[in-house]
């Protein structure tokens, strides 16, 4: 079976959207997380928070948000790197499968955080589609389907909560165009600009386009929180980066296959790609994703025959330990795994991160210094690490072990970069 280098495109489900008067919303001190005409449901909102409506109350600023790790410190000489751990979703729309709240649940049971990449087409009613103009392509047009009323609601119910329990709300963009000649692999910099903007304002202006009023507003201000994205397809990121760069992102976790070492910058960017880990049973690696591990398994194939489930389960949660645990034994690259909301083959790649999540969780809770964080969250602590110390760390290939251990690799870092600067000083 030939080994896939990226996933394919394969969106949530579709579904008309009843069409709504619209409701204008100003701007307010509200109590309880942004309320407008009703409460938060189905999820931990945890106290009251005053809320500064922003917009047409779409959104809105509530302070800091709850449940962060503590501020990041640069290592000390000689100090063994956390294991850091990244689980991201993309596309995190709810579509009645319980699949956001199932993995909350998991998060919030661990005291873990993660990364939910929002397409911006799953808060847009189907009736107002024709509101998109994706580049090079027809108005309202996406490769993935619109979302139900319904489902809409129980995204934004999700994304709500997930904010509160201190995860963080990146962009998968909207259309999905994998292929053709509107594929975002030809867009240029200003049509990223353009789908971005479009992509925040479908949050910003939810309500407007729904005309909901008996739903709270989403507890953030989103030009602050989007701080990065992942591509459709993970394509066009050469051109994407000069954007995101302007915009003042973070990082970029589009980069169409990396290694399980430490990341660098393009263009002044993070670039936190998946990654290739160890595949159970072949002689090539795959991409750290649900979808390449099933491209691997069924041919892309989401309904293949039930007999081979349990075996598949079974390899692609090996397949993710591999991953964790090559990295932890060795280099200590931080390691990014990505997925999404679906039930391809029986629901098995939900089963196999979720036992792969419990092993890295159990590492941590038995004494390991394994960190389970958003991209931002990593991201923070890459930005407070010396140069020299970042620099060392990135030399260290996959599976290479620090030569002398980590207090001799990393124990000389600072002895190394006074005594350069000493000298420059004197020369």
């Amino acid at each position: 079976m030939r080994e896939f280098s990226r996933r394919g495109a394969i969106g949530l489900g579709a579904g008309a959207a009843a069409a709504m008067g619209l409701a204008g919303c100003g701007t307010a001190m509200t109590d309880g997380g942004g309320h407008i005409g009703g409460s938060p449901s189905g999820g931990h909102a945890g106290p009251k928070r005053p809320a500064r409506l922003i917009g047409d109350g779409s959104t809105s600023f509530t302070g800091k948000q709850p449940h962060q790790p503590g501020k990041p410190e640069p290592l000390e000489p000689g100090q063994t790197p956390p294991q850091f751990v990244i689980f991201s979703w993309d596309g995190a729309g709810e579509v009645g499968t319980g699949l956001f709240t199932r993995f909350l649940d998991l998060a919030k049971e661990h005291d873990a955080h993660m990364t939910f990449f929002l397409s911006g087409l799953y808060l847009l009613p189907e009736s107002k589609k024709r509101m998109y103009l994706p580049p090079n392509n027809p108005k309202g047009a996406s490769d993935i389907g619109y979302l139900t009323d319904e489902h809409i609601k129980m995204t934004l119910k999700g994304v709500h909560r997930a904010w509160l329990d201190g995860h963080e709300i990146g962009t998968h963009f909207n259309g999905h165009f994998c292929s053709g000649n509107g594929t975002v692999a030809n867009w240029t910099p200003a049509q990223w600009r353009s789908e971005i903007d479009q992509a925040k304002s479908f949050v910003k202006e939810w309500r407007t386009n729904t005309g909901w009023t008996d739903m709270p507003s989403l507890p953030f201000d989103y030009e602050k929180e989007l701080v990065g994205g992942r591509t459709p397809c993970l394509l066009g990121q050469n051109n994407l980066l000069p954007t995101a760069k302007e915009l003042g992102w973070r990082y970029d976790a589009s980069s169409p296959g990396g290694l399980q070492q430490w990341p660098g910058k393009k263009e002044g960017v993070w670039d936190f790609p998946l990654q290739g880990i160890p595949f159970p049973g072949h002689s090539f690696e795959v991409l750290s994703m649900d979808y390449n591990i099933l491209a691997n398994q069924s041919h892309a194939s989401t309904k293949a025959p039930p007999a081979n489930y349990p075996g598949w389960r079974t390899q692609a949660a090996d397949a993710y330990i591999a991953g964790f645990k090559r990295a932890y034994e060795t280099n200590r690259a931080p390691f990014f795994i990505g997925n999404h909301f679906e039930q391809w083959n029986g629901g098995i790649y939900m089963d196999a991160v979720e036992q792969a999540f419990k092993y890295v969780a159990r590492e941590k809770e038995k004494g390991a210094d394994v960190r389970i964080v958003s991209f931002r969250q990593f991201a923070d602590w890459l930005d407070v690490q010396k140069p020299e110390v970042l620099t060392k760390l990135q030399k260290l290939g996959v599976g290479e072990q620090p030569a002398g251990g980590w207090k001799s690799y990393l124990g000389d870092t600072s002895t190394n970069a006074t005594s350069s600067a000493t000298a420059s000083a004197n020369s």
